[in-house]
Protein backbone atom coordinates (compact mmCIF):
# COMPACT_ATOMS: atom_id res chain seq x y z
CA UNK A 1 0.00 0.00 0.00
CA UNK A 2 2.94 2.52 0.73
CA UNK A 3 4.86 1.53 -2.16
CA UNK A 4 1.93 2.17 -4.36
CA UNK A 5 1.35 5.53 -2.46
CA UNK A 6 4.91 6.62 -3.09
CA UNK A 7 4.23 5.66 -6.81
CA UNK A 8 1.58 7.47 -7.25
CA UNK A 9 2.39 10.84 -5.45
CA UNK A 10 6.15 10.56 -7.87
CA UNK A 11 3.49 10.17 -10.70
CA UNK A 12 2.09 13.10 -9.51
CA UNK A 13 5.17 15.30 -8.72
CA UNK A 14 6.29 14.03 -12.34
CA UNK A 15 3.00 15.70 -13.84
CA UNK A 16 3.45 18.63 -12.20
CA UNK A 17 7.08 19.19 -12.71
CA UNK A 18 5.78 18.50 -16.90
CA UNK A 19 3.37 21.44 -16.50
CA UNK A 20 5.16 23.38 -14.96
CA UNK A 21 8.24 23.24 -17.40
CA UNK A 22 5.51 23.33 -20.39
CA UNK A 23 4.50 26.63 -18.36
CA UNK A 24 7.75 28.13 -18.84
CA UNK A 25 8.49 26.88 -22.22
CA UNK A 26 5.15 28.65 -23.28
CA UNK A 27 5.88 31.45 -21.63
CA UNK A 28 9.69 32.32 -22.52
CA UNK A 29 10.10 30.52 -25.87
CA UNK A 30 6.54 29.74 -27.63
CA UNK A 31 5.13 33.52 -26.77
CA UNK A 32 8.08 34.94 -28.20
CA UNK A 33 7.67 33.04 -31.50
CA UNK A 34 3.93 33.14 -31.82
CA UNK A 35 4.26 36.97 -31.39
CA UNK A 36 7.16 37.84 -33.88
CA UNK A 37 5.97 38.94 -36.83
CA UNK A 38 8.77 37.57 -39.00
CA UNK A 39 7.34 33.93 -38.27
CA UNK A 40 3.74 34.55 -39.90
CA UNK A 41 5.40 36.08 -43.17
CA UNK A 42 2.87 34.31 -45.43
CA UNK A 43 -0.34 35.28 -43.93
CA UNK A 44 0.95 38.91 -43.30
CA UNK A 45 1.71 39.38 -46.73
CA UNK A 46 -1.14 37.66 -47.67
CA UNK A 47 -3.28 41.01 -46.03
CA UNK A 48 -1.43 43.11 -47.32
CA UNK A 49 -2.10 42.69 -50.80
CA UNK A 50 -5.58 42.32 -49.67
CA UNK A 51 -5.20 45.84 -48.34
CA UNK A 52 -3.71 46.78 -51.66
CA UNK A 53 -6.39 45.59 -53.59
CA UNK A 54 -8.88 47.42 -51.27
CA UNK A 55 -6.85 50.61 -51.52
CA UNK A 56 -7.12 50.33 -55.58
CA UNK A 57 -10.78 49.81 -55.59
CA UNK A 58 -11.56 52.45 -53.12
CA UNK A 59 -9.46 55.32 -55.68
CA UNK A 60 -11.02 53.43 -58.58
CA UNK A 61 -14.80 53.89 -57.37
CA UNK A 62 -14.27 57.59 -56.25
CA UNK A 63 -12.53 58.37 -59.40
CA UNK A 64 -15.45 56.92 -61.25
CA UNK A 65 -18.11 58.31 -59.37
CA UNK A 66 -16.58 61.75 -59.99
CA UNK A 67 -16.26 61.44 -63.83
CA UNK A 68 -20.22 59.69 -63.98
CA UNK A 69 -21.05 62.97 -61.81
CA UNK A 70 -19.38 65.45 -64.26
CA UNK A 71 -21.98 64.09 -67.03
CA UNK A 72 -24.38 66.47 -68.13
CA UNK A 73 -28.02 66.31 -66.38
CA UNK A 74 -29.35 64.61 -63.34
CA UNK A 75 -29.72 60.97 -64.39
CA UNK A 76 -26.17 60.11 -63.53
CA UNK A 77 -26.43 61.39 -60.19
CA UNK A 78 -27.48 58.86 -58.28
CA UNK A 79 -25.37 55.92 -60.00
CA UNK A 80 -22.28 58.61 -58.83
CA UNK A 81 -23.64 58.68 -55.23
CA UNK A 82 -23.96 54.87 -55.24
CA UNK A 83 -20.30 54.77 -56.70
CA UNK A 84 -18.68 57.11 -53.96
CA UNK A 85 -20.76 55.75 -50.93
CA UNK A 86 -18.98 52.41 -51.90
CA UNK A 87 -16.30 53.91 -49.75
CA UNK A 88 -17.42 53.36 -46.67
CA UNK A 89 -17.94 49.74 -46.92
CA UNK A 90 -14.13 49.50 -48.83
CA UNK A 91 -13.27 51.49 -45.21
CA UNK A 92 -14.86 48.60 -43.41
CA UNK A 93 -12.91 45.84 -45.25
CA UNK A 94 -9.61 47.71 -44.76
CA UNK A 95 -10.42 47.90 -40.67
CA UNK A 96 -11.01 44.09 -41.05
CA UNK A 97 -7.62 43.75 -43.11
CA UNK A 98 -5.95 45.79 -40.18
CA UNK A 99 -7.41 44.11 -37.63
CA UNK A 100 -6.44 40.59 -38.94
CA UNK A 101 -3.23 41.92 -39.16
CA UNK A 102 -2.50 42.98 -35.64
CA UNK A 103 -4.10 39.93 -34.03
CA UNK A 104 -2.26 37.59 -36.07
CA UNK A 105 0.37 38.18 -33.60
CA UNK A 106 -1.48 39.22 -31.01
CA UNK A 107 -3.71 36.44 -30.44
CA UNK A 108 -0.48 33.61 -30.80
CA UNK A 109 1.15 35.50 -27.72
CA UNK A 110 -2.12 35.94 -25.76
CA UNK A 111 -2.40 32.02 -26.17
CA UNK A 112 1.68 30.95 -25.29
CA UNK A 113 1.90 33.65 -22.70
CA UNK A 114 -1.72 33.57 -20.78
CA UNK A 115 -4.06 30.91 -22.08
CA UNK A 116 -1.46 28.11 -21.68
CA UNK A 117 0.30 28.71 -19.17
CA UNK A 118 -2.99 28.88 -17.03
CA UNK A 119 -4.29 25.79 -18.60
CA UNK A 120 -0.53 24.39 -16.86
CA UNK A 121 -1.11 25.79 -13.86
CA UNK A 122 -4.87 24.73 -13.67
CA UNK A 123 -3.97 21.05 -14.45
CA UNK A 124 -0.97 21.43 -11.50
CA UNK A 125 -3.53 22.27 -9.10
CA UNK A 126 -6.05 19.62 -10.53
CA UNK A 127 -3.27 16.92 -9.62
CA UNK A 128 -2.48 18.22 -6.05
CA UNK A 129 -5.93 18.48 -5.21
CA UNK A 130 -6.96 16.07 -7.11
CA UNK A 131 -10.29 17.72 -8.65
CA UNK A 132 -11.12 16.20 -12.17
CA UNK A 133 -13.05 19.26 -12.76
CA UNK A 134 -9.33 21.37 -12.53
CA UNK A 135 -8.13 19.26 -15.29
CA UNK A 136 -10.74 19.87 -17.61
CA UNK A 137 -10.52 23.24 -17.25
CA UNK A 138 -7.28 23.09 -18.26
CA UNK A 139 -7.59 20.79 -21.39
CA UNK A 140 -10.63 23.56 -22.11
CA UNK A 141 -8.67 26.41 -21.70
CA UNK A 142 -5.01 24.64 -23.63
CA UNK A 143 -7.40 24.05 -26.63
CA UNK A 144 -9.19 27.22 -26.34
CA UNK A 145 -6.01 28.71 -26.74
CA UNK A 146 -4.66 26.50 -29.62
CA UNK A 147 -7.84 28.06 -31.19
CA UNK A 148 -7.27 31.75 -30.48
CA UNK A 149 -3.59 30.95 -32.20
CA UNK A 150 -4.97 28.94 -34.84
CA UNK A 151 -7.86 30.81 -36.28
CA UNK A 152 -6.18 33.89 -38.36
CA UNK A 153 -4.48 31.36 -40.55
CA UNK A 154 -6.86 28.88 -41.11
CA UNK A 155 -9.36 32.06 -42.61
CA UNK A 156 -6.69 33.92 -44.43
CA UNK A 157 -6.43 30.08 -46.04
CA UNK A 158 -9.60 29.70 -46.35
CA UNK A 159 -10.41 33.14 -48.15
CA UNK A 160 -7.24 32.73 -50.53
CA UNK A 161 -9.42 29.88 -51.89
CA UNK A 162 -12.78 31.99 -52.75
CA UNK A 163 -10.55 35.21 -53.63
CA UNK A 164 -8.65 33.12 -56.28
CA UNK A 165 -12.09 32.39 -57.91
CA UNK A 166 -12.88 36.03 -58.19
CA UNK A 167 -9.43 37.62 -58.70
CA UNK A 168 -10.56 38.07 -62.88
CA UNK A 169 -13.84 39.87 -61.93
CA UNK A 170 -12.30 42.09 -59.99
CA UNK A 171 -9.41 42.76 -62.48
CA UNK A 172 -12.12 43.31 -65.13
CA UNK A 173 -13.95 45.72 -62.19
CA UNK A 174 -11.08 47.85 -62.04
CA UNK A 175 -10.52 48.00 -65.60
CA UNK A 176 -13.80 48.96 -66.58
CA UNK A 177 -13.77 51.83 -63.75
CA UNK A 178 -10.55 52.96 -65.12
CA UNK A 179 -11.78 52.85 -69.29
CA UNK A 180 -14.78 54.90 -67.98
CA UNK A 181 -13.27 57.42 -65.99
CA UNK A 182 -10.24 58.24 -68.54
CA UNK A 183 -13.14 58.05 -71.18
CA UNK A 184 -15.09 60.70 -69.28
CA UNK A 185 -12.06 63.07 -68.61
CA UNK A 186 -10.70 62.63 -72.04
CA UNK A 187 -13.57 64.52 -73.28
CA UNK A 188 -14.13 66.91 -70.31
CA UNK A 189 -13.35 70.43 -70.83
CA UNK A 190 -10.62 72.31 -68.15
CA UNK A 191 -13.96 73.53 -65.94
CA UNK A 192 -15.14 69.53 -65.48
CA UNK A 193 -17.61 69.71 -67.93
CA UNK A 194 -18.32 67.27 -70.65
CA UNK A 195 -18.50 67.56 -74.18
CA UNK A 196 -21.82 67.39 -75.81
CA UNK A 197 -20.13 66.06 -78.89
CA UNK A 198 -19.02 63.24 -76.59
CA UNK A 199 -22.33 62.27 -75.16
CA UNK A 200 -23.81 62.31 -78.73
CA UNK A 201 -21.04 59.90 -79.84
CA UNK A 202 -22.61 56.79 -77.42
CA UNK A 203 -25.43 55.07 -78.15
CA UNK A 204 -28.41 55.93 -76.42
CA UNK A 205 -26.47 59.36 -75.20
CA UNK A 206 -26.70 59.80 -71.47
CA UNK A 207 -28.97 56.89 -71.06
CA UNK A 208 -26.00 54.84 -72.44
CA UNK A 209 -23.72 56.44 -69.99
CA UNK A 210 -25.75 55.26 -67.56
CA UNK A 211 -25.80 52.15 -68.07
CA UNK A 212 -22.23 51.83 -68.18
CA UNK A 213 -22.26 53.38 -64.92
CA UNK A 214 -24.66 51.11 -63.51
CA UNK A 215 -23.71 47.86 -64.76
CA UNK A 216 -19.65 49.41 -63.37
CA UNK A 217 -21.88 49.45 -60.03
CA UNK A 218 -22.75 46.45 -60.08
CA UNK A 219 -19.41 44.84 -60.12
CA UNK A 220 -18.03 47.21 -57.49
CA UNK A 221 -20.77 46.03 -55.52
CA UNK A 222 -20.21 41.79 -56.18
CA UNK A 223 -16.26 42.80 -55.98
CA UNK A 224 -16.91 44.31 -52.48
CA UNK A 225 -19.26 41.75 -51.17
CA UNK A 226 -17.09 39.24 -52.05
CA UNK A 227 -14.20 40.89 -49.63
CA UNK A 228 -16.69 41.37 -46.93
CA UNK A 229 -17.25 37.93 -46.64
CA UNK A 230 -13.66 36.83 -46.98
CA UNK A 231 -12.42 39.65 -44.72
CA UNK A 232 -15.37 39.88 -41.82
CA UNK A 233 -17.30 36.73 -42.59
CA UNK A 234 -15.14 33.74 -42.72
CA UNK A 235 -13.14 34.80 -39.71
CA UNK A 236 -16.30 34.46 -37.60
CA UNK A 237 -17.47 30.96 -39.70
CA UNK A 238 -14.09 29.59 -38.95
CA UNK A 239 -14.42 30.38 -35.56
CA UNK A 240 -17.73 28.82 -34.74
CA UNK A 241 -16.89 25.92 -36.85
CA UNK A 242 -13.71 25.12 -34.74
CA UNK A 243 -15.70 25.74 -31.37
CA UNK A 244 -18.68 23.60 -33.13
CA UNK A 245 -15.44 20.77 -33.05
CA UNK A 246 -14.34 21.65 -29.83
CA UNK A 247 -18.23 21.28 -28.47
CA UNK A 248 -17.88 18.06 -30.24
CA UNK A 249 -14.83 16.82 -28.82
CA UNK A 250 -15.36 17.56 -25.11
CA UNK A 251 -18.80 15.88 -25.10
CA UNK A 252 -17.69 12.44 -26.11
Amino acid sequence: MTERTDKNRVTKLALVGAALVIMLLSMTVLSKAAGDPGNHKKTIAALDEKKADVLKLTAASAAAATAVAAVPGDSTTPVANELADLSSYFLIILMAIFLEKYLVTLTGYAAFFILIPAACVLFAAGICLNKAFLKALAVKTAVFGLVLFMIIPLSIKVSAMIEDTYESSMETTMEEAQDLTEEINDNTDSEGNVFDRFVSQIKEGVSGLVKKGETLLNHFIEVAAVMLVTSCAIPMVVLLFMIWLVRIFFAQ
